[in-house]
């Protein structure tokens, strides 16, 4: 590794950091459960049912269908991947539990429950009073089987008679399905209700189901979707509140939880507009953070019978959420710009191939490791062939230095003048090393979000979505948590090995660079420590398979070789101006060195 290519090494290493600082998870901390004293004050401030007398001044004409505690039942909807249950109170979704998942403690995986959520809609009646749904009292019918087309489920419906006419919410449940479809209808109270759009809102505390609890929260927001085709989301790291307004139609809102999404989406007219918020109240150790998403239906299309829309209560997974609506599989962060296209058109169709064929993820990380460097292997040995030639060049390098000691500038330029004589660019070793960036970024955000990855075990690491903690510490240690993650250590242990191998036939890395090539991995065991397993074993492996190349790649790459080839560019290139960024940049370090000149000749001062 020349200084160039130790240089861009370097600036790359720090970009890295710089990222990893701001998205550097920390270990979960523990979760008292809830006790009797817990729930009791969350019963004593709910809502007090209302009596006739105050349901008639809230609700008007609704008053009569208005919702009681004693009154209140549960219906439910069930299939093999969802079990949903509404309440009678608003007909309403009250709880979503995922039945082919469990949190990472083992415990069932309630995507939305009573406690936590709230999912509600609110309409404004001709006498100016505000009515929710959840006010009035709502009949179920028994669950009936479905069949449209190919699908078939189940459908529930919930109806409440009210101001000479009645509210119905009906429900489809597909088999096979996370989606649950939702229709809303008034019927007969154009002569009640005011024309103007009803309001959804939907309230989310969202519990830790991960091992890592930053990581949770900081992977949890709300994204949305524009009927012009536009994507925007709430800040997934931020800590502190966050709130956009939209005031165009949207066409979806989806809240997304790390590994899993509970979203609504439009099948008609879309949503008039929208508001997305999200808390964070970091003394709260039952909630990782609070979203709100409120949505303004058509009151039209609600009058008509075409206000149709669907939930989405699933896990976040790419190949599932882009057959739910245009661009929802926007809901996998796979990072911005080139690394998102990285991720999506290149590493998964490779990481969904080859789990067609092989169980254990593990191994397919390791074959993912093996394709990607055979791919950039060419990038590989001209960054080896470059340092191959400076090696070679060093005597002469060296020679410029005894001759100038005292001048960098003048050091510099006659360097500039060696490099051109013999067709040697001082960027070849580091620009193979930068077009291998969009890889390591994408790697960055594929592996802490591939659901894939979530509980599946591999050696002594029970799930590769998260950090390893087989080594467990007695003490906490300062940004490393406590625990040390057995992959990265590894992976450290195997960057060092790689870096010595690199600086023994290296001799143009000397002093700092050469210390902060061996400083570099250590400071990396610092910021992986806490990462997904999935990612430090990737590069771990990615280390191992690197010192088999650059093996393979010195028997191909000749000193003897080399320095009769840049003799014979020498000669080559003996009466031929130099061109193109030498040139220039021959011509900028020339003009500095005049300046500098200019600069140090003593001032004549005037008789």
């Amino acid at each position: 590794m020349d200084r160039n290519s130790a240089t861009g090494a370097f600036l790359i290493a720090a970009v890295l950091l710089v990222y990893l600082f701001f998205f550097k998870p920390t270990p979960p901390a523990e979760k008292p459960a809830a006790t009797p004293a817990t729930a009791a004050k969350a019963a004593a401030s709910a809502p007090a049912p209302l009596d006739s007398a105050a349901a008639a001044r809230k609700l008007g004409a609704f008053a009569a269908a208005a919702a009681t505690d004693t009154a209140v039942s549960q219906a439910q909807l069930q299939n093999d991947n969802l079990t949903v249950t509404f309440s009678s109170k608003g007909g309403r979704v009250q709880a979503v539990r995922l039945n082919k998942y469990k949190t990472f403690f083992g415990q069932p995986l309630d995507l939305l429950d009573a406690r936590s959520s709230s999912l509600d809609v609110s309409f404004r009646t001709l006498d100016g009073k505000t009515v929710k749904l959840s006010d009035l009292s709502f009949q179920p019918s028994a669950a009936q089987a479905f069949t449209e087309g190919e699908k078939q489920g189940q459908r529930l419906t919930f109806t409440a008679q009210v101001a000479g006419g009645q509210i119905e919410q009906v429900y489809s449940l597909p088999q096979d399905s996370y989606e649950v479809g939702y229709d809303l209808r008034f019927v007969n109270l154009q002569n009640a209700v005011a024309q103007q759009p009803l309001t959804f809102t939907f309230l989310d505390k969202v519990r830790q189901t991960e091992q890592d609890a930053k990581q949770n929260r900081n992977h949890t927001t709300i994204n949305h979707y524009l009927a012009t085709d536009d994507h925007g989301a709430l800040s997934e790291a931020s800590e502190k509140p966050e709130e956009v307004v939209i005031n165009e139609p949207v066409k979806w809102a989806a809240h997304k939880h790390d590994f899993f999404v509970a979203g609504l989406i439009a099948d008609g007219t879309p949503f008039t507009t929208g508001k997305f918020a999200s808390t964070v109240n970091l003394a709260d150790s039952t909630y990782l953070k609070t979203l709100t998403s409120t949505l303004t239906l058509p009151i039209a299309d609600v009058q008509n019978g075409k206000a149709h829309f669907r939930y989405f209560f699933g896990p976040n997974s790419f190949s599932l959420l882009k057959e739910v609506a245009p661009s929802f599989d926007r809901n996998v962060y796979l990072g911005w710009g080139l690394f998102r296209w990285v991720n999506r058109f290149v590493v998964l169709p490779v990481f969904h191939l080859l789990e067609q064929f092989i169980s254990s993820y593990g191994i397919i990380i390791a074959i993912l490791v093996v394709l990607i460097k055979l791919v950039t292997w060419p990038l590989t040995y001209k960054t080896y062939e470059s340092q191959a030639r400076m090696k070679v060049l060093k005597p002469e390098i060296d020679e410029i230095k005894e001759k100038y000691p005292e001048d960098q500038m003048k050091q510099q330029s006659e360097t500039m003048k060696l490099y051109q004589s013999v067709g040697v660019s001082p960027l070849s070793g580091c620009v193979p090393m930068l077009l291998t960036i969009p890889i390591l970024f994408a790697m960055f955000q594929f592996f802490p979000n591939a659901i894939e990855l979530r509980q599946q075990p591999f050696l002594w690491a029970r799930d590769l979505s998260t950090y390893d903690d087989l080594i467990k510490l007695p003490f906490e240690v300062p940004f490393l948590g406590t625990h040390l993650s057995l992959f990265t250590l590894l992976m450290t242990i195997s960057t060092l090995a790689m870096t010595y191998q690199s600086n023994q036939t290296n001799t143009a890395m000397q002093g700092p660079m050469k210390f902060y090539s061996y400083l570099m991995p250590v400071i990396f065991l610092f910021v992986l420590n806490s990462f997904s397993a999935g990612l430090t074993w990737y590069y771990l492996v990615s280390n191992v398979v690197t010192l088999a190349q650059q093996a393979i790649t010195r028997r191909f790459v000749d000193d003897k070789k080399i320095r009769a080839q840049l003799e014979a560019n020498k000669t080559k290139n003996k009466d031929k101006k130099p061109g193109g960024f030498q040139a220039r940049l021959a011509e900028a370090m020339k003009s500095a060195q005049e300046k500098e000149s200019e600069a140090k000749k003593p001032t004549r001062r005037g008789k």
